[in-house]
């Protein structure tokens, strides 16, 4: 069933709501820290998009400080963080195994609340230290939200996972698994501004206090009404071309290097992973549907090294500037439609014909030779440009010379009545000469009005034509996209990204414009064939 006009304000309204709620509560997060900006936001959507990230970079730069915030977003939500060691026991990590319940039932089950599989925001510090025990629970946990506990699978309210360490996981020590299931990988680094390094080491605000106004706090009931609300986000053509350009030039990358080479391998389940995230992004940001900026989110969800970041920035960067509402309006399917209509118009009303003339023979670039000659006048060359002076009344002195180009006679000239021939007067006697000549092809073209039936269909196509690019422009330009508007105030994309998408949608329009006054200028050109030769 279509959406009512009344159901799509009441939606618009909402989401202006939730846009209204998500900003000032990141603000709030972010309060005291400082360059931690987009790790929050990415921790805080991750976290409402029900999926983890990964932070890498050394000890002391905040890792911890961002899951310990992220943990006051939510309304009594509760928190579970561990330091891996490889002495770590799954009794640390998922509870301790119920003496009762193995003495009383013989059953082995685990005491799982104040643990992980009791908590809705879990942080995990040197997760790549974690033994294989820990780790095997943990693959459940992070892709289905369920927690084996003795013979029963048991669903856990986990809303985020964030782990952190200051290395990448061993390539010898079988962590792809685990590794795969991170979403969002992000790198952190020690503060890089210098003013904001001396605001942060003389700053005495307790960063870990929960200063966070309890109305912008995510209550449970309000996140699954925001779980259900991010799967009807919808996604545009733009967005859908734009992860497929991407997905082809990652292929054609892994292709390049080889099986040796450092790919960059992103299986489907991931893929599907970041269409949540990107419709969580687009919810959050108070958008009925998720576009490009969203798209730069992939940055962070598809390399596996950090070498890797700045091959995908590049491929993602491309593929929007490339191909974003380039593809949304369908442009080249327009264009190839209005070249094939220019060239069926050009067949059918232009006529060309090859034309064979005689031309004068030039030779060495300047000199014209004479045909007759007699015995009192021996000169056989005159120049270029004194026969061009040549009128064909009054007589001009003009040089003739030999063969071998020295001057031989001064004689008063005009030109012959026949284009390629002069006259010549010498005492009382004319005498008249021919200049040597060549056959010579060109092309001309003959114009003609088309049939009636013939043009009326192409009174259509100009029609059908014109009305699909007037169309796609006045969306463009009287119902602007909501990211054109607001593009560098994103809630999780910095905005040195947003001149990406408004120089691709200015291109878009420009090019509209250039195909409807093509488009003009063709149906003159049919209505008015001789006017247009």
């Amino acid at each position: 069933m279509e959406p009512t006009r009344a159901t799509e304000l009441q939606t618009d309204v909402f989401l202006r709501e939730v846009h209204q709620k998500a900003r000032p509560l990141l603000a709030a997060l972010c309060n005291g820290l400082y360059e931690r900006e987009e790790a929050t936001g990415l921790a805080l959507l991750s976290a409402i998009a029900g999926e983890s990230i990964f932070l890498l970079g050394p000890p002391g730069v905040g890792k911890s400080l961002i899951a310990r915030r992220l943990k006051h977003a939510f309304r009594d939500g509760i928190s579970f963080e561990y330091l891996m060691s490889r002495f770590s026991t799954p009794d640390e990590i998922f509870g301790p195994v119920s003496i009762k319940k193995l003495k009383d039932e013989d059953k082995y089950e685990r005491l799982t609340d104040r643990y992980l599989p009791g908590a809705n925001i879990v942080f995990l510090d040197e997760i790549w230290k974690a033994g294989p025990a820990i780790q095997n629970a943990l693959l459940t946990i992070l892709n289905e939200k369920i927690y084996r506990n003795g013979n029963e699978d048991i669903p856990v309210d986990i809303r985020g996972i964030v782990t952190a360490s200051n290395e990448l996981p061993p390539k010898n020590a079988n962590l792809e698994p685990i590794w795969d299931r991170f979403l969002i990988r992000l790198e952190i680094g020690n503060i890089r501004k210098f003013q904001n390094f001396l605001t942060m080491i003389t700053d005495v605000q307790d960063v870990y206090q929960d200063d966070i106004d309890p109305a912008l706090k995510l209550s449970q009931a309000e996140l699954d009404d925001w779980s259900q609300r991010i799967d009807r986000i919808d996604l545009g053509p733009e967005v859908l071309n734009t992860i497929q350009r991407v997905k082809v030039k990652l292929e054609e990358h892994n292709t390049r290097v080889g099986a040796g080479g450092d790919q960059i391998v992103v299986h489907d389940r991931r893929w599907k992973k970041v269409i949540r995230l990107m419709r969580s992004s687009a919810f959050l940001n108070g958008r009925p549907s998720v576009d490009l900026m969203d798209c730069f989110l992939l940055i962070h969800c598809l390399w596996s090294s950090p070498q890797q970041k700045e091959i995908i920035e590049a491929v993602i960067v491309d593929a929007i500037a490339q191909h974003g509402y380039t593809m949304a309006v369908n442009m080249n399917m327009l264009k190839k439609e209005v070249r094939e209509f220019e060239e069926d118009v050009d067949r059918e009303i232009r006529v060309r014909h090859t034309v064979t003339e005689k031309t004068l023979m030039i030779f060495d670039d300047e000199y014209l030779q004479l045909i007759k000659q007699d015995a009192q006048f021996q000169g056989e060359f005159i120049s270029v440009s004194q026969f061009r002076d040549l009128g064909v009344e009054e007589p001009q002195v003009v040089n003739f010379y030999d063969a071998d180009k020295n001057l031989v006679n001064r004689i008063k000239t005009v030109r012959g009545k026949d284009e390629h021939t002069v006259e010549t007067f010498r005492e009382s006697q004319s005498t008249i000469y021919s200049l040597a000549t060549k056959l010579t092809e060109r092309q001309e073209t003959i114009v003609k009005k088309p049939h009636a039936v013939v043009q009326a269909y192409w009174d259509e196509r100009y029609q059908q034509l014109s009305a699909f690019a007037e169309t796609h422009l006045e969306n463009m330009e009287n119902d602007r996209p909501i990211e054109i508007e607001r593009l560098e105030s994103h809630l999780f994309v910095p905005p040195a990204y947003a001149e990406v998408v408004r120089r691709n949608f200015a291109e878009v329009g420009a090019d509209l414009r250039g195909l409807l006054l093509r488009l003009e200028q063709l149906q003159f050109a049919y209505t008015n064939p001789e006017a247009s030769a």
